[in-house]
């Protein structure tokens, strides 16, 4: 995989970049590209998935929405965001969809756990999160998924703060969008939508849990962390 760092991009070419990658490599005569991992930073602008409902977003004032292809609802990207952004041949590595957010998820957790901070998945709610009142804490959430619980119950977010948020879309087996993990950022904006369609969901950043780490920093342990994970 190549990991490419592109620095702080806007996001409508980023996304018409990963379209244009991902059309070419399924011509006739292409199966043989290389996967790539895109990583970056954005302006802010909110990004609307193909479930995204308007109602979901209050007050997005001067910051752009832009409607995507991607799953999920409504979320934020700006400064002091690491994107990771993964163009993958599934058919090639050899799983399905299912474990591939599975591996994105414990790229995060890996990449977390490299700062002193514990993720944790939530059931039926894609994303990664820290216990607010113990960031650093490995004791097992009760939300966490169990094989032994019914599905469908509606997520509990209670005492939690998503720090990470997934967003795919699979084309012809091949991947595009991605995952965000928040640094340091200017949380406002979350406060004007409701983040991945949850209305009084916490968002936050390392910084707010108390973790100072550079941007540069935790995009290099974020693409490494991806690259090892999704590897094939």
């Amino acid at each position: 995989m190549d990991i490419r760092h592109l620095g702080h991009t806007a996001y409508a070419p980023t996304y018409a970049a990963m379209q244009a990658f991902t059309d070419e490599r399924c011509l006739p005569g292409a199966s043989d590209v290389r996967d790539q991992l895109w990583i970056c930073e954005h302006p802010p602008v909110y990004t609307q998935g193909l479930a995204g409902k308007a109602e979901h977003i209050f007050n997005p004032a001067d910051i752009p929405v832009v409607q995507t292809n991607r799953g999920g609802q409504v979320t934020y990207h700006g400064p002091g965001q690491v994107m990771g952004y993964p163009l993958i041949d599934l058919k090639r590595a050899g799983y399905f969809v299912k474990e591939y957010v599975y591996r994105i998820e414990e790229a995060v957790i890996r990449t977390l756990l490299h700062f002193g901070v514990t993720g944790h998945r939530v059931a039926g709610a894609p994303g990664i999160y820290v216990r607010l009142d113990d960031p650093s804490g490995h004791s097992p959430l009760a939300q966490r998924p169990q094989k032994d619980k019914a599905s469908g119950a509606q997520p509990d977010f209670t005492g939690l703060g998503k720090i990470g948020a997934l967003g795919i879309k699979v084309s012809r087996n091949c991947t595009y969008h991605g995952v965000a993990l928040n640094v340091a950022m200017d949380l406002e904006p979350y406060s004007r939508i409701n983040p991945c369609g949850y209305a009084r969901l916490q968002t936050v950043d390392l910084s707010t849990i108390g973790v100072s780490v550079a941007w540069d920093d935790v995009a290099h342990v974020l693409g490494d962390k991806l690259a090892s994970y999704l590897a094939p």
